[in-house]
């Protein structure tokens, strides 16, 4: 059986970080940098090379893009999936600043409340909430 961790490239990881542990709670778990690597290139010894977290009970992985470019994309995106209704929109209102409402968060013909959100380092974020048992 296998386990998901989202792993995000990011230009400043620890920032991107940060706001996400704001949004959503959590805390950074450990945080490497290339500067504790071997012989550290100079220019890099203040990036992370690797950064574990746990936001809304996930664990993410993140680390500096340091060797290829951030290209915004929409192939990925995180659904976060909330127990209330007042969970679900403080965490898109938080996530949202600063980014782009793609789809409000409101109640769906299915039953739960969803909404689609680009936050402002260019991660795409769904937030639903649990579906009612009938």
């Amino acid at each position: 059986m296998a386990k998901l961790t989202p792993y995000l490239f990011s230009e400043d990881a620890k920032a991107q970080a940060d706001f996400y542990i704001g949004a959503l709670g959590g805390e950074i778990v450990s945080v490497m940098t290339h500067g504790q690597l071997p012989d550290p290139e100079e220019a890099l010894k203040d990036k992370v090379l690797h950064l574990s977290m746990v936001a809304a009970g996930i664990p993410i992985f993140m680390c500096d893009a340091a060797f290829m470019p951030i290209h915004r994309g929409n192939q990925i995106h995180l659904s976060l999936e909330f127990a209330t209704e007042s969970e679900a929109h403080e965490a898109f209102g938080k996530l949202a600043e600063g980014g782009q409402v793609r789809h409000p968060l409101q109640p769906e013909f299915w039953g739960t409340l969803f909404g689609q959100l680009e936050d402002k380092y260019g991660v795409n974020w769904m937030i639903t909430t649990e579906a009612k048992q009938a």
